[in-house]
């Protein structure tokens, strides 16, 4: 029977042999061998806690979500040409990451920098900041808005086509219902006007001249209804309450401007606005027909220089040529400029009574303005050949 170890006994050499062998001398060599594993394990231990607690505190003050909780869509929008540090920043003032300049120089040490994409994006606060890093370098940026513009001298028709082509709507049915009976946009004074004046007898589009040309942004799942009185509000800051007020001076209503406007922008180039106007403020004032060629347009669709006699007969209240006065509606959307030339004709040219004009160049938009009516005939043997030459090339 083997005595427990008692540091006052005498040890033999036998039992000294017994004790490195089974006893203390074994423990110690094991120990040795496992000292050095368990500093290790201890050290690393430690070393995990202390990046465990910066860790903890670099995700909590700069990576981790706004609000974890918050799963609220936001829009935001990165413009063409933004730089990471302005997308970082406007992310800050957004309230969507805790740190602009943590999350910029994420994006360098990521190579993310140069892939974010331009678009308008919906962020949720309970992101985190590679979850947006992600989302803006996907270059899935769906935009939430898109830009139209309406050009001067276009037709309803015309911009529900435009509309459509850009894939604002698939349809264009709606769109040109509302422009044709008004409905919904009734609220805006001079829609409720023209209904209760009874003045849109065999009128196309109620809405035709109100849809005021401009570049608008609007959303991308805006309805025909929501663009239309986007536009039509436009017109309301564009006829000022001094253009109304020079109406009234001529005795013309606004619809009555917005006609001769919209005759007055497909006749001629800006530059003869004015004077255009001006024949036509002659020929009112004279009771002659106003005789324009784009008045025929409209109802045939047809942009021909030379004029047919069943274009000249065409029976339309839009046909200048056979209806006196200003015809029944406007025939384009007419530009502030045509609309300013309306109520504000040259006047050197109304003093010289100026009652004719006609196209010297097709292709330029030129006109040539005669004062009678011998005048006018001859410029028009002289211009006329080069008016069958345009419709010609073009297969008309």
């Amino acid at each position: 029977m083997r005595h427990k170890y008692d540091r006052n006994r005498d040890y033999d050499h036998e039992s000294l042999r017994d004790e490195r062998e089974y006893g203390f001398y074994w423990y110690s060599a094991l120990w040795r061998i496992l000292r050095p594993a368990l500093v290790f394990i201890a050290a690393l231990m430690i070393v995990f806690g202390v990046v465990s607690v910066v860790w903890q505190k670099v995700n909590d003050a700069f990576l981790s979500p706004i609000d974890p909780a918050d799963e609220n869509e936001i829009a935001f929008s990165v413009e063409s040409g933004n730089s990471l540090t302005r997308v970082s920043k406007n992310l800050e003032s957004q309230g969507l990451i805790k740190n602009s300049t943590f999350f910029k120089y994420y994006c360098d040490f990521a190579g993310l920098g140069q892939k974010i994409q331009a678009g308008d994006y919906l962020i949720k606060r309970s992101m985190d900041i590679f979850e947006i890093a992600d989302l803006l370098t996907t270059g899935d940026g769906h935009p939430l808005t898109t830009d139209i513009t309406i050009i001067p001298g276009e037709t309803i028709e015309n911009i529900a086509a435009y509309l459509k082509g850009l894939g604002v709507f698939t349809d264009e049915s709606e769109f040109l219902s509302i422009c044709r009976s008004g409905e919904g946009v009734t609220d805006y004074y001079y829609v409720d006007e023209l209904l209760r004046k009874g003045t849109i007898d065999g009128r196309k589009y109620l809405l035709e001249g109100y849809l005021a040309p401009n570049t608008y942004e609007i959303y991308t799942n805006a309805t025909p209804l929501s663009i239309i009185r986007k536009l039509l509000s436009q017109t309301d800051k564009v006829f000022t309450a001094d253009w109304q007020a020079r109406a009234d001076e001529l005795n013309m209503t606004m619809d009555e401007v917005l006609i001769l406007a919209s005759i007055i922008e497909k006749e001629a180039k800006k530059a003869d606005f004015a004077k255009v106007s001006a024949v036509f403020h002659n020929r009112l004032a004279k009771k002659m027909k106003l005789e324009s060629d784009p008045t025929i347009h409209y109802v045939t669709g047809e942009r021909r220089m030379s004029l047919r006699a069943s274009d000249l007969a065409v029976d339309s209240p839009y046909n200048t040529y056979r209806v006196s006065g200003l015809p029944v509606g406007p025939i384009c959307n007419p530009s502030p400029e045509a609309i300013n030339a309306a109520l504000y004709p040259d006047e050197s040219y109304v003093a010289e009574n100026y009652l004719f004009f006609c196209s010297k160049d097709p292709d330029t938009g030129e006109l040539h303005f005669s004062r009678t009516l011998d005048e006018h005939e001859r410029a028009v043997a002289i211009y006329a050949p080069l008016w069958q030459a345009y419709d010609a090339e073009r297969g008309m």
